[in-house]
């Protein structure tokens, strides 16, 4: 995600190890980081390809398929954009793509972040209206009314991302060129003022991002489930009808959560640097160490909601001999919620039939 702060006081840039044996950890951590880059890139690319293909051409338009459209769009454009730092890690952290590109590489990558969680906010909020106030749900959920959700969703996010575009910046550094925070828009890091504010603002960046990116949407999330467990609990018909669904859903945000909550746990441990009485080097080898797992876990995320769309819900083998286009059409299917049990005869009764997701 974030190369460094700041040239002249952070070391995961061309590196000067303190031991041998240091440094061999951060060349096999770099040989992973391009391993795992390569695979995310690879996989995240045709399979929300492939997802994006079905769920925007070839299924009738539903609430469920635009959430899902707009997931795998945020997966898509991100791992779009790995050849860049799959590139430059390769180059040794020497950025050949020029300045603007360095902004709007570390734009996108947080855009696919906050995009990505407050769809997750946004389909948890969908889930909760539709297990509550199920007649109002039918009445008024629409996929046109799902369509301006998104539109807000992506608005946001790109909102939450232009910081990252503002102070991205290149620099010649002993005939490499890096691409960092520059969040003193200058050289001049002996002043003291001038220090001062690249701390302010890289905090202000880091709590921002902890607060807007995982610790509010992951509490609406938390409040909605919460919420929908307790009343599927207590009707057992209703629970029946959503439970591939639920499942699904269920899977996404918990792989959400677990790929993405080491980076945010870095970067509280980045935040605790500033304190006066952390200010050696030990959280600094933390953070060298550690992020680069915490980075590569973030990126996996991308490539694997395709894959939980095709395993999640029904029987392995059936799932591998089905068509791609058949397993998306099951994953997505829309759950009734108009009756509670309804037998379908023929196949185009199938195609016509249509309900509400809980």
């Amino acid at each position: 995600m974030e190369t460094n702060t700041s040239i002249h006081h952070n070391t995961t840039v061309n590196p000067i190890p303190s031991s041998d044996n240091l440094a061999k950890l951060r060349y096999s951590l770099h040989i992973m980081s391009l391993c795992v880059y390569g695979v995310a890139c690879v996989l995240g690319m045709l399979g929300n390809g492939a997802v994006i293909w079905v769920t925007g051409f070839r299924m009738k338009k539903t609430v469920n398929t635009v959430w899902f459209l707009n997931l795998a769009v945020a997966d898509f454009l991100f791992t779009a954009f790995l050849p860049f730092a799959i590139t430059y890690q390769a180059l040794n952290f020497n950025w050949v793509f020029g300045k603007f590109m360095c902004k709007l590489n570390s734009t996108v990558n947080f855009l696919n972040l906050f995009a990505s969680v407050y769809t997750l906010v946004a389909i948890s909020i969908d889930r909760l209206v539709s297990v509550v106030w199920p007649i109002w749900a039918q009445l008024h959920r629409s996929v046109r009314k799902a369509s301006y959700m998104c539109l807000s969703v992506w608005a946001l996010s790109l909102s939450l991302s232009l910081p990252y575009f503002v102070f991205r910046d290149t620099e010649d550094v002993q005939g490499s060129v890096i691409c960092y925070n520059n969040f003193a828009f200058s050289n001049n890091y002996s002043n003291p003022s001038v220090i001062q504010l690249v701390n302010f603002r890289h905090r202000a960046l880091l709590i921002t991002r902890l607060l807007m990116g995982f610790i509010v949407p992951y509490s609406v999330i938390i409040t909605c489930y919460g919420i929908i467990i307790h009343r599927l609990r207590s009707n057992p018909i209703l629970a029946k009808q959503s439970s591939r669904s639920f499942k699904i859903i269920a899977a996404i945000i918990i792989t959400f959560f677990l790929c993405w909550v080491p980076f945010h746990i870095f970067s509280i441990i980045e935040l605790l640097r500033f304190h006066p009485s952390n200010q050696g080097n030990a959280l600094l080898h933390v953070i060298t160490i550690g992020m680069p797992f915490a980075t590569s876990l973030a990126f996996v995320n991308s490539c694997l909601n395709p894959i939980l769309y095709v395993f999640i819900g029904q029987d392995f083998k059936n799932k591998v001999c089905n068509s791609i286009l058949k397993v998306l059409e099951t994953a997505f299917h829309e759950d009734d919620t108009k009756t509670c049990s309804k037998s379908v005869s023929t196949s185009e009764s199938n195609k016509s039939h249509q309900g509400t997701a809980v």
